[in-house]
């Protein structure tokens, strides 16, 4: 019956044309015929209108996406997202992460963390003329004009503390946009699954479809009782956004136009062949070794201690991640040889650049490519080399004392006034994931692998007296017995204090930044000069590919940057590979028939009695695929029962054009309504990155209707589904 039903989908779907893009807001009235042809209601200019439902109700953490699904200020996100604030509040004694976490009333919800935030954007302004107009060509001080521009902008519009400001780069410097932000800085943890349905199927499920993932979990943003955002305070109230989703508890069918808002982190779609090459052949790969080794080391130790395990769930869980997804990229390299295709795409932009540019400029690019490609690899181990938490502690508080004997604006950006809060916080985090006996390890594997390479810096090798490398463990030692940083008040002290007193201090690691300083700022100067170079090159040759592309009829969207974007498509499966076509949905069948007992597989039991019960509530679903189960029923009459088909969908595809960032993106229907929540890519598609293919491009999603039968049935969190507006078809 399953090649029926896959035989129907697709005679009934396909895809049209291709969904590509990560639009900002400001370009969606440019492609309304594109939204209107997908099934999207919402005007166009109402998703340009960043004070406008829905998009005020899309907020960022700084590193993935979420959104306001309350009056009360409830936020809804993915729970790999919020894996740090799980982990900041278990314990040996009290392990959210395996067990799951519920505050049934908001007395009982506990602080996130102190360098939790929520980001929710504003206004979006472009400033490129503010940035661009008249610099100096001298690289260096092409940048840091660059650099001070940005930061006069940022500092006029942070005029209230209460809003975090950024100027970012689109398309290479092309253009620049200040980005003004709201910034609610007491987030609190309400609800999480336990990690065997948040993370169901573990690192091996990791971008693999079919997909059972329960990745969703709750916080609350408060702020003081003035409706201002405050520090964290018993006083504090929850945050009223100015609007909030409604939750479609009907879910989504095949075929149905769904959008995407979010913060895609990075991709490399207009970059050159000899950047793909560059990093399928060394960057990749090598950081994918570095990370594997690091998570086997961590794994290892904590297997024989559970809060040292609990420490660096994060971290690992983070690691893991990024690991597959780099080997996934190498594999789909491979597999659909995006090198040359990268390469055809180039070959034709030549072709047509000949005629419409100058082709010296080009050459100066790739030259300027390749020295920084050098100059990445040359410094790559010695950075690694520091990676020590308490080295990279040393180092940002002696840069701090440094930075504070200059005018604020002519700090560098992250050591200024308005970032020290953000830097006490993260120094307060440590204690959270931190163990002396991991750090060490680690950080011993990072100089032994910088021992055994050519591009060695002498001062680090008379620091460390690494001619005797074979006395390496006892020194790293030595210096982990004689530091006082790993001290939380200890540490918040050093950023009160001189120059002069880091210099003079007898603390090994602070001897070790203070030693270490000038070779820094060296390599930071010479990273600064050729982004200098870069800031005339690329942007130039930017214009030029815009150009091109619109010559083509092709979509002009900037690479992601971190910033808000909007992408549209449609619930939809894909072939995987000859005769394997993947249905877009997936159904708590599919989790029982995973369960095996052992991690990552292991469900809990209470969600597998709900299932064995049929205690699925309103949040069944009698017909997954109506137009398939018509087809298949017009051949098999017996089959034309709808319960045989019933189910509560837990994860499903679209089409849909997201990256890294994206995580915790708000799937809406054509209406607007939350109708899942992103996650993940299939394993074909991760190479999107760098080259986006609407023949497997699939999202997975946590499909709404299984976040709120987890809810319903299964954790009882029915004070949470009170605050919620569940509407229906």
């Amino acid at each position: 019956m399953r090649n029926l039903v896959a035989a129907a989908l697709v005679f009934s779907s396909g895809l049209a044309f291709a969904d590509e893009g990560q639009w900002q807001p400001y370009q969606m009235p440019s492609i309304a015929d594109k939204l209107k042809a997908r099934g999207i209601d919402i005007p166009a200019e109402q998703l340009a209108d960043l004070t406008r439902h829905p998009m005020n109700a899309v907020v960022g953490l700084g590193y993935c996406t979420a959104s306001f699904v309350s009056p009360q200020g409830l936020v809804v996100t993915n729970h790999h997202c919020a894996y740090k604030a799980i982990q900041y509040n278990s314990s040996k004694e009290k392990n959210y992460l395996a067990d799951g976490f519920l505050a049934t009333s908001m007395d009982k919800e506990p602080s996130a963390g102190p360098n939790e935030r929520l980001y929710v954007t504003e206004a979006v302004t472009d400033v490129s003329a503010k940035v661009t107009d008249g610099l100096p060509l001298e690289p260096l001080e092409r940048v840091e004009a660059i650099e001070s521009r940005q930061k006069a902008i940022i500092k006029e519009c942070e005029s209230d503390d209460n809003y975090r400001c950024a100027v970012r780069s689109f398309h290479n410097g092309l253009e620049y946009y200040l980005i003004k932000q709201l910034m609610i800085r007491d987030v609190r943890l309400v609800y999480a699954p336990p990690e065997s349905v948040g993370s169901y199927g573990g690192d091996i499920d990791n971008y693999e479809y079919p997909r059972h993932s329960g990745d969703f979990t709750f916080l609350r943003a408060y702020v003081g009782k003035d409706g201002k955002p405050a520090d964290f305070s018993e006083s504090n109230i929850p945050y009223q956004p100015k609007s909030f989703l409604k939750v479609n508890a009907s879910g989504v069918k095949a075929g149905d136009g769904v959008f995407v808002a979010g913060y895609p982190g990075s991709t490399s779609r207009y970059r050159l062949t000899t950047e793909l090459e560059f990093a399928s052949n060394w960057l990749y790969p090598t950081d994918a070794k570095r990370f594997q080794s690091r998570i086997d080391t961590i794994e290892a130790m904590g297997a024989e201690n559970a809060e040292l395990a609990i420490k660096y769930a994060g971290t690992v869980a983070g690691m893991a991640n990024r690991m597959k997804k780099l080997n996934g990229l190498l594999d789909g390299f491979k597999a659909t040889d995006i090198t040359a295709i990268k390469r055809k795409q180039e070959q034709e932009f030549m072709a047509w650049y000949a005629s419409h540019g100058d082709a010296k400029q080009m050459d100066e690019l790739k030259a300027l490519i390749i020295e920084s490609q050098q100059q990445y690899q040359t410094n790559y181990y010695f950075v690694n080399a520091q990676s020590s938490d308490l080295l990279g502690a040393a180092n940002s508080l002696y840069r701090l004392a440094k930075e504070k004997q200059k005018p604020d604006a002519e700090r560098e950006q992250g050591y200024q006034e308005r970032d020290l809060k953000m830097f006490a916080d993260k120094l307060k985090r440590i204690d959270k994931s931190f163990d002396v006996r991991v750090d060490k390890v680690l950080w011993q594997a990072d100089i032994e692998s910088y021992l055994a390479q050519p591009n060695r810096v002498a001062v680090l090798d008379e620091q460390l007296n690494l001619s005797d490398s074979a006395a390496l463990g006892s020194k790293l030692d030595s210096l982990y017995g004689a530091t006082s940083l790993i001290d939380q008040a200890t540490r918040l002290g050093w950023m009160d204090k001189s120059p002069a007193e880091f210099e003079q201090s007898s603390d090994p690691f602070i001897k070790l930044a203070v030693a270490l300083y000038d070779t820094r700022m060296a390599q930071e100067k010479a990273e600064k000069t050729l982004d200098g170079k870069l800031s005339i090159a690329r942007p130039a040759m930017m214009k030029a590919i815009i150009a091109f592309n619109k010559d083509k009829g092709l979509p002009v969207y900037p690479d992601a940057n971190g910033t808000l974007r909007i992408t549209y498509g449609m619930v939809d499966g894909y072939q995987s590979r000859d005769a394997l076509y993947k249905q877009p949905f997936t159904k708590l069948d599919g989790i029982v028939a995973k369960h095996t007992g052992v991690e990552p597989f292991n469900a809990p039991q209470k969600v597998l009695d709900a299932i064995k019960a049929g205690n699925l509530g309103s949040h069944k679903v009698d017909d997954l695929y109506p137009d398939a189960r018509s087809f298949i029923c017009k051949l098999f009459s017996c089959l034309d029962k709808p319960e045989a088909f019933g189910s509560v969908p837990v994860n499903f595809l679209s089409s849909v054009d997201t990256t890294g960032g994206n995580s915790g993106s708000p799937v809406f229907n054509g209406k607007g309504e939350l109708v899942g929540l992103n996650f993940d890519s299939t394993y074909e598609a991760i190479t999107k990155d760098w080259f986006f293919n609407p023949e497997i491009t699939r999202a997975i999603h946590v499909d709404i209707r299984y976040i709120l039968w987890m809810m319903d049935k299964v954790d009882n969190a029915q004070n949470l589904l009170s605050e919620m507006d569940l509407v229906r078809n």
